[in-house]
């Protein structure tokens, strides 16, 4: 054994002093120069000011009136909860697998950095996964790694990771002073990745279980945290058995720290993996064309909001607004079942109807239904694809057309299967023959008392057909336009509604109120004229056509359409007779809110959609509010009420089905309505009103020449109004809905007409007086 001597000794100890405290004064050193960036070296730290408020990209909610989740806007999809909303497994399992001396270090471990110390002796950069949840919530938040901190000494490889380490260790003790244990977990938890665009705990139970985050059991819980070391690889969709060994990996680590006991995991670890997975996406949820219209709206609202607020940065995306709709999501399912299952009926109708045959026709001189030639390539040159293909080959006609027709592997809407969609193999040309064989629907339901937009459905499946029908489409309205043309003649006082008109033809010559064509005569459906003395409310409940044409003889088609203007239809309408039959192109958007001037005393209601804004702490940065003018009078409005219920009540009425089949009359309710058919019934309508819900729906082909042939098929009462009465059927039907139940119009204070001794309103059905034979005429009988 060496003996040292006492002078040697105290010379080695000094040293020792020597190089300890100079090494932590250049510790210290290193530390200063790396926190404020020395010479530019080392690269910038996030302030103070970004510590106090962490940023991360969280995803826009949307919600309904009655507080439920519709959808998101996002970039990450990512939605913060409180750590009470957090299963204990999931914090168990992220305790022991991740950093099981979480509760007792602050910030640092030093059985960590001794960890990373040693790899990078060892030439190891990436043996630094020792890294405590606090480091990871640093450099998960304030991406210390990225360009934006990048400094001079950042492109040597090894300097570069001792650097980010640093960077991540003093915003760790940074973090661990601002914050609460609980609080840094849980800025984990919500910042993390689970694949599959999947970021934090709420958003990863969702997708992978269809669960809250507070539902989650052990074995659940254990493949998510298990998943957070590579999301990719442990993947449990693609790679089940590897996600499996890792899930039992982390049951382990549970059994290992006592969160666990050896029963437990004896058990957990044979479960097999059950996965509920649906990805959360814009194609998924209720309301899906809802959210993609009113997603317009909101940008828009958000460039205002910035402009007007110097200091704001809000984006739809990132900033975590919380937007409140004014959709019942009561309402909207039911309004998504009624829709879906009406169109699978009608749908298997129209297979039926042109077995054998292609849909897109037209009539030739001879009235004969012919095939459009050409149709679907001329749909084709109007495609995405189509045009990517043009780029490609430039004017090579042969190669895009053979592109076109290549098959190719693809998800296809169908009605039932999984999803509503099949996998399939067909090319694209196919592909356009298959989706413009299906008709299109659009249907909206709004409270006429307070504007709010209850249900909208806009097509069959966003995913498949994204083109929404009630806002952005425009078809020709057909006999649903007719309640315009009544208003104006009674409003006008050309008409009451005691008074009775004939139907019988009547021509418009050359010239004759903007008739550009040849001299016409608007025909009825049925091709004939009864010549009956008819009613007002007879007239329009039977859509007699003669009669509108001789209501717009009266009243002008300029003031028309005035008064549509004035109801809300802001579509180009065509300034002649046939806008008495409805030629003009509106959208269901528009027409409902016009319909529910009628309803709420003559007021013209601005259909509004959204309820109010705040940003992601619940602070209110809009409200919107009721935009509602007096237009017409509620005398007015009544007296057309009382004429649409014609429509249901009369033993003729287009709607007479809501009464007899439907069985929507009893307990006293009254309903006003219209169907609507366009010639070659290329378009179907209706439009229902009760006290409470003003409703109304179009269907039809995405092409005008895509129709059935003939009107029992094609005509609104047919093709459109089933959907509206299971749609009220359900809304009836539930009773945690008792605003809506069946009840009369609201009469107006003092309403009465004297018809010459007999009364219409809303109780007494109009009928004409009974008339006491004479003397003479008893004899004569």
């Amino acid at each position: 054994m060496i003996k040292l001597q006492p002078g040697l000794y105290r010379t080695i100890i000094r040293n020792l002093w020597r190089v300890t405290l100079i090494s932590l004064v250049l510790l210290v050193v290193y530390v200063f120069a790396v926190s404020y960036n020395f010479l530019w070296l080392f690269g910038g730290m996030p302030s103070l000011k970004a510590l106090e408020n962490p940023q991360s990209e969280l995803a826009s909610e949307v919600y309904t009136e009655d507080g439920q989740l519709l959808g998101k806007y996002y970039l990450e999809n990512r939605t913060p909860v409180e750590i009470t909303q957090v299963s204990p497994n999931v914090i168990s399992a992220l305790l022991a697998t991740e950093d099981a001396r979480f509760a007792k270090h602050s910030g640092i471990d030093p059985r960590s950095v001794f960890r990373a110390v040693f790899g990078i002796a060892l030439g190891s950069s990436g043996s630094g996964g020792g890294s405590t949840l606090t480091q990871q919530v640093a450099k998960n938040l304030f991406e210390t790694r990225s360009e934006k901190y990048k400094g001079v000494l950042g492109n040597i490889p090894l300097v570069r990771t001792v650097i980010a380490k640093t960077k991540e260790w003093i915003l760790s003790v940074r973090l661990e002073r601002n914050y609460t244990k609980q609080e840094i977990m849980m800025m984990y938890l919500n910042t993390v990745s689970f694949g599959n665009n999947t970021f934090g705990i709420k958003t990863a139970a969702k997708t992978y279980f269809n669960k809250e985050p507070w539902k989650l059991d052990v074995e659940e819980a254990a493949l998510l945290v298990g998943m957070l070391q590579n999301p990719s690889r442990y993947n449990p969709r693609l790679f089940e058995e590897r996600a499996l060994q890792r899930r039992n990996v982390v049951l382990g680590q549970m059994r290992k720290y006592n969160f666990l006991t050896d029963e437990q995991f004896a058990v957990y670890k044979e479960k097999p993996i059950k996965l509920d997975f649906s990805i959360e996406n814009q194609n998924t949820g209720m309301a899906a064309y809802f959210r993609a219209v009113i997603k317009d709206d909101l940008l828009r609202w958000v460039d205002d909001y910035n402009e007007n607020n110097p200091n704001a940065e809000l984006d739809l995306y990132t900033s975590g607004l919380k937007i409140y709709t004014t959709i019942d999501s009561r309402l909207q399912a039911y309004a998504e079942a009624a829709v879906l299952e009406h169109m699978r009926t009608q749908q298997r109708l129209f297979y039926e109807h042109w077995r054998g045959r292609n849909p897109w026709v037209f009539k030739d001189k001879n009235g004969t239904w012919k095939e459009l030639p050409n149709f679907i390539e001329q749909v084709a040159r109007r495609t995405p694809r189509y045009a990517q293909l043009k780029k490609e080959f430039g004017h090579d006609e042969q190669a895009i057309w053979r592109e076109m027709r290549k098959p190719n592997k693809m998800k296809v809407f169908v009605y039932g299967g999984k999803r509503n969609e099949k996998d399939t193999t067909m090319s694209s040309l196919d592909s356009i023959r298959y989706y413009k064989r299906l008709l299109s629907t659009g249907f909206m339901s709004m409270d006429p008392n307070t504007g709010y937009v209850k249900a909208w459905v806009g097509g069959v499946n966003f995913k498949h057909m994204k083109f929404d029908h009630v806002r952005q489409g425009r078809r020709q309205p057909g006999s649903t336009f007719k309640p315009f043309l009544y208003l104006a003649a009674l409003d006008k006082n050309f008409m009451t509604p005691c008074d009775r008109l004939t139907d019988q033809p009547v021509t418009f010559a050359h010239g004759e109120d903007n008739n550009g064509g040849p001299a016409w005569t608007p025909q009825n459906s049925t091709g004939r004229y009864s010549y009956r003395d008819l009613s007002l409310r007879e007239a329009l409940g039977e859509s007699i056509n003669s009669i509108s044409a001789q209501l717009i003889k009266k009243t002008k088609a300029r003031s028309v359409v005035e008064y549509a203007r004035k109801l809300g239809i802001e579509s180009d309408l065509p300034e002649n007779p046939t806008l008495s039959l409805g030629t003009g192109e509106v959208s269901v958007y528009e027409m409902v809110a016009a319909y529910c001037t009628f309803v709420n005393g003559g007021h013209r209601v601005k259909p509004l959609t959204i309820l109010r804004i705040t940003d992601k702490n619940g602070n209110i940065l809009k409200t919107f509010s009721l935009e509602a003018n007096q237009v017409i009078s509620a005398d007015k409005a009544y007296e057309m009420l009382y004429l649409m219920r014609g429509a249901v009540e009369e033993p003729n009425g287009t709607a007479g089905r809501l009464r007899f089949m439907y069985k929507l009359l009893e307990g006293g309710n009254q309903i006003a309505a219209k169907t609507g058919t366009t010639s070659s019934y290329s378009d179907a309508w209706f439009m229902g009103m009760t006290q409470h819900l003003v409703s109304g729906l179009w269907v039809g082909g995405d092409d005008r020449s895509i129709h059935f042939r003939s009107i029992e098929f094609g005509q609104g009462a047919r093709l459109a109004m089933p959907a509206w009465a299971l749609y009220m059927k359900k809304v009836y039907a539930d009773p945690s809905l008792p605003r809506y139940k069946p009840e009369p119009f609201r009469k107006p204070n003092n309403f009465q007409i004297d018809c010459g001794g007999y009364y219409i309103d809303s109780t007494q059905k109009y009928t004409p007086p009974k008339v006491v034979p004479t003397e003479e005429e008893e004899i004569l009988n």
